[in-house]
């Protein structure tokens, strides 16, 4: 045992003395003295600790922090010659779980107990446990704007918003979730988290302008960027990355992937997605068109009417009956086969084809040619155009192969505009090509190849007509309906577009354009409607792409990388255009020179693409990629079983080791 004495009172053995402030009891205290010696392990050290304290309260949640190496102590078997702590060490005997003060997709706040022991991307789990959110691989924590980005905001803030307390809520770790009276029944247990979870899971109604008004919109690409430097790193703790306790966190859909929205189990995933998407649409971090702004509207607006109304169990319906409805289903298909069979063997041989005339235009710098009609045919991934039918079967005008193209609509429902904006992948960078069509059916088909294509898939796919059905179903939600009785006041509507669209329109121009798209979906049920939201969200050209300003290897300028679930794409900073799109499926391998700075990447054909990051770490762009790569691994086979380790093998690098 370390601390043997002499007579004379001197220590005749190898131990030394170690100060260990302890955070219960205040700043102010002084350090615990203790005499160890470099063989104990951390276990022994703890122990130590709290028999000198002699205070009786619950201990088994507090750890050792090493402050000068940001690093805590956790393996309490090791020793502190293992761990390398001297006699200098500033250790600190502290909690490892804390309140934080997050704020949610749907702008609402909540204390919560975090773990800053573990990483980010474990401590999120716990988070979306405690809140009911299936995946939260998709999720991730950022830091709330500095208040000094506030401070000129701070007068027109109205009273606080309410902060709904969870800190007193404790799971059992990897315990099932249990649902009582159709909610998790931790939040059953009293009529405070009964409110909290009907906030969680009830879309906020009653939106005013002038709470859109102090929002920050990002009035440019750069702006955007913005907000992709304040991301935590996913691979290291809360304590690592100087998070303290009660500081304000925001909680956010990080990554555009959703995998298996489904509404018996998701009513708070669905619900906090709908809000981060009626917020990107009523900021302006995605742009969309007058038409498209309009059925968004509609949407919020029957939403809002159903969620007055609404309890936070009446979307559960009877688990029980659904259950017992599914097994029925799967038997009846077991017994009577799948009648599907011959499609699925057609569809091996014979891959579909589309033969049209289109009207093409092909932009050019200082010129003014307008659309000229071809003869378009769609084979697999290629788009061929000739002069007339009979030439289909000589050489094209021109062939363009669609794979890693970006796709873009050009709608205008009222004008009786359907194009489709290709950018095609070329030696000198992007080759632009628009493809305008006569109607919605043939916008539709043609619209939903150009999108399997770009993936690289044909219109063979299993998903194509579901392609189809849903452009045609975004599509009518524009359309004007005349037949429908129009509903003779919309108190509040108007607000319910971004602020450019209410400075261009008099509430009185709005209100009757969003009544009229409202009849639209005036039948759709409350989670059908936000459902419809996301979907129309997720067509939206711009839709999750994450912003960076990088400047590639060999450039003397700054450009704007952007990050999507599928690609990369690289965009002139100046005007906004395409530059060049590069698909993860193409991608060989990715690395990271850490001593630099820089992303190196590896496509097919021998293409290497390298960048420096500008607006925000190398390791915030290196966790994007791998964190995509990541997220396109999830099978339906694979059920809730989530691999860590795999994440943080493909987004950690060197740092987090």
């Amino acid at each position: 045992m370390a601390g043997i004495k002499t007579a004379s009172g001197e220590y005749i053995d190898d131990s030394w003395e170690l100060s260990v402030f302890v955070e219960d009891l205040g700043s102010e205290a002084d350090p615990v003295p203790l005499r160890i010696s470099g063989s104990m392990h951390i276990g022994g050290v703890m122990l130590q600790i709290v028999d000198k304290l002699e205070l009786q309260r619950d201990w088994s949640d507090h750890a050792l922090w090493w402050e000068q190496k940001k690093m805590w102590l956790l393996n309490t078997h090791w020793s502190l010659d293992k761990y390398g702590v001297l006699a200098d060490a500033r250790l600190l005997y502290t909690p490892q779980h804390k309140p934080v003060r997050l704020s949610l997709p749907n702008h609402c706040a909540v204390r919560i107990r975090a773990n800053f022991a573990q990483p980010v991307f474990s401590a999120v789990i716990d988070i979306c446990r405690v809140l009911g959110i299936r995946h939260p691989e998709e999720l991730s924590l950022l830091r709330a704007p500095a208040e000094k980005e506030k401070r000129k905001h701070k007068e027109k803030e109205g009273s606080a918003t309410e902060t709904y307390d969870l800190t007193g809520v404790r799971l059992p770790t990897n315990a099932e979730q249990q649902l009582f009276r159709g909610m998790p029944a931790h939040f059953s247990d009293s009529a405070h988290t009964e409110a909290c979870y009907r906030m969680l899971s009830i879309s906020q109604t009653g939106l005013t302008p002038e709470q859109i008004l102090r929002k920050h919109r990002p009035g440019s690409l750069v702006e955007k960027t913005q907000i992709n430097s304040r991301w935590l790193d996913s691979s290291r703790t809360l304590l690592q990355q100087d998070i303290k306790e009660n500081d304000h966190l925001w909680l956010r859909f990080k990554y555009y992937s959703f995998f298996d929205l489904e509404p018996k189990y998701d009513a708070v995933r669905i619900n906090q997605l709908y809000e981060q998407a009626r917020w990107s649409v009523l900021l302006e971090e995605t742009d969309c068109t007058e038409e498209e702004m309009v059925v968004f509207a509609a949407l919020q607006y029957r939403i809002n009417q159903l969620s007055l109304n609404t309890g936070p169990t009446d979307h559960a319906g009877d688990s029980g009956l659904d259950d017992l409805d599914a097994a029925l289903a799967t038997l009846e298909v077991k017994l009577e086969g799948k009648s599907t069979t011959p499609n699925v063997l057609d569809s091996l041989t014979a891959i579909p084809e589309l033969k049209d005339y289109l009207r093409i235009l092909r932009p050019r710098k200082l010129t003014l040619k307008g659309y000229k009609q071809y003869w378009v045919t769609f084979k697999e991934t290629s788009i061929s155009y000739y002069k007339s039918p009979e030439e289909a079967l000589g050489e094209p005008v021109q062939q363009l192969n669609l794979k890693g193209c970006e796709v873009v609509p050009d709608v205008n429902i009222s004008g009786q505009k359907f194009c489709i904006k290709l950018l095609v992948p070329s030696p000198d960078g992007m080759s632009e090509i628009h493809l305008r069509c006569v109607d919605e059916q043939q916008y539709a088909r043609w619209m939903a190849g150009c999108r399997l294509a770009a993936k690289g898939k044909t219109m063979a796919d299993a998903s194509y007509q579901a392609e189809v059905q849903n452009i045609l179903s975004f599509l009518q939600l524009q359309r004007a309906n005349p037949d429908a009785p129009l509903a003779t006041e919309a108190e509040g509507a108007q607000w319910l577009v971004s602020p450019r669209y209410q400075k261009k329109f008099k509430p009185k121009q709005l209100t009757p354009r969003i009544l009229e798209a409202y009849q639209n979906v005036a039948q759709l049920s409350l989670i059908d409607a936000k459902m419809k939201f996301i979907q129309a969200w997720q067509s939206l050209p711009d839709f999750g792409i994450s912003y960076f300003v990088v400047r590639f290897k060999g450039s003397r300028k700054d450009e704007i990388l952007g990050i999507a679930n599928n690609r990369l794409i690289r965009i002139d900073l100046a005007v906004g255009d395409v530059v060049k799109t590069w698909r993860y499926s193409n991608m060989r391998q990715w690395n990271v020179n850490w001593d630099i700075r820089q992303v190196a990447i590896e496509f097919d054909e021998h293409i290497n693409v390298a960048f420096s990051c500008i607006s925000a770490s190398c390791k915030t762009v290196h966790e994007y990629i791998g964190g995509y790569i990541f997220l396109s691994t999830r099978t339906a086979d694979s059920g809730q079983e989530l691999k860590e380790d795999l994440f943080h093998k493909l987004t950690g690098g060197h740092e987090a080791l």
